[in-house]
């Protein structure tokens, strides 16, 4: 098993994610690292895997169920605000003054990132 997964380690297209882009926010899986407008914005592992799924789907609008499902673990039992409480950390740490915010909330329905944008995948 430890070969097979070396083995898969060595080809190119493993070898590093793609970095996810939407507008002037990147997101670099590999080296676990997020910039917006070019300051690097640091986030908790937490925070980090939140904005990562949200920007893997931008353009759509997430619930806060599958952010639950997806981020945290799928038998978690905390509070109803915990997505919000994480969004509203991410929101403080991403938004920058005569920047357009990041991430939308659709209300009563859950988050979106981009708006009508796709990421845009880099290397």
């Amino acid at each position: 098993l430890a070969a097979r997964v070396r083995a898969l380690l060595r080809r190119p297209e493993h070898a590093r994610s793609p970095q996810l882009r939407v507008g002037d926010l990147e997101l670099d899986p590999a080296a676990h690292t997020v910039q917006r407008a070019g300051v690097t914005v640091p986030l908790t592992a937490r925070e980090f895997s939140l904005l990562h799924y949200l920007m893997d789907r931008a353009g759509e609008v997430v619930s806060r169920t599958d952010l639950l499902d997806a981020v945290w673990d799928t038998n978690y039992d905390g509070l109803s605000n915990t997505v919000d409480v994480h969004v509203a950390n991410l929101r403080r740490k991403l938004d920058m003054p005569g920047r357009p915010a990041l991430i939308e909330t659709v209300r009563g329905v859950g988050y979106r990132v981009g708006g009508d944008a796709a990421p845009e995948v880099g290397k």
